[in-house]
């Protein structure tokens, strides 16, 4: 659930910090994760068998590992361009509420309805949801901005789910690209902008 970006920031968030603080914190993280190299990245890779028996952490962890160096620097770089983007549509409790929404879609939707993926790395995922939630809770925003950027992530998606991943992104990623991620993470988006109008809705009709 997410709420309207100017509701008031919750948690002590430094303030030097300001508007990056999430963005940064992930680009830490993920660095971090890929500091570990293959160890780092078996042991908190989404992988299907493991989970099963009991190893839930990777339902996190497996979206802020990726394949390499080259996979994790477009992810990253792709973050900041999306926060530059939509990151002051939403405020940092509205994003720290979004995130684990798209998240978990994601994971519903690899152990639901992606049986054979056996294992998932990589953040590209829940990019796909922060910008559609972004676009979509300020959808009325003057300007052509939102409608353009929404109508290019949804060809983009479209194209996936029809043609397969975009030419040349595998190889930019160093792997298979899972298409279905991106559709799942922009899904997430959305349920988190609606359960955050429904939620504001009823609040006001109190």
């Amino acid at each position: 659930m997410v709420e309207d970006r100017d509701a008031e920031v919750a948690g002590p968030v430094p303030a030097w910090l300001g508007h990056w603080w999430l963005p940064l914190l992930i680009c830490i993280v993920a660095f971090l994760a890929e500091a570990g190299g293959e160890t780092a990245r078996f042991a908190l890779r989404y992988e299907r068998m493991a989970i099963g028996e009991g190893e839930y952490w990777r339902l996190l962890t497996g979206h802020f590992v990726h394949l390499g160096w080259s996979h994790l620097l477009m992810n990253m770089l792709a973050l900041l361009l999306i926060w530059l983007l939509v990151g002051d549509r939403l405020n940092g409790r509205a994003w720290l509420l979004a995130l684990p929404a798209i998240i978990v879609t994601i994971d519903a939707g690899f152990w639901w309805l992606d049986t054979p993926l056996a294992w998932y790395v990589g953040f590209s995922g829940a990019l796909h949801g922060m910008l559609l939630a972004g676009l979509v809770v300020d959808w009325r925003r003057p300007g052509g901005e939102t409608w353009l950027l929404g109508a290019m992530l949804l060809a983009k998606l479209s194209y996936e789910q029809l043609v397969g991943p975009l030419p040349g992104s595998a190889a930019s990623a160093g792997g298979d690209v899972v298409v279905n991620a991106h559709l799942y993470g922009a899904v997430g988006g959305l349920l988190a902008v609606a359960a955050s109008k429904i939620r504001v809705a009823r609040s006001r009709s109190i």
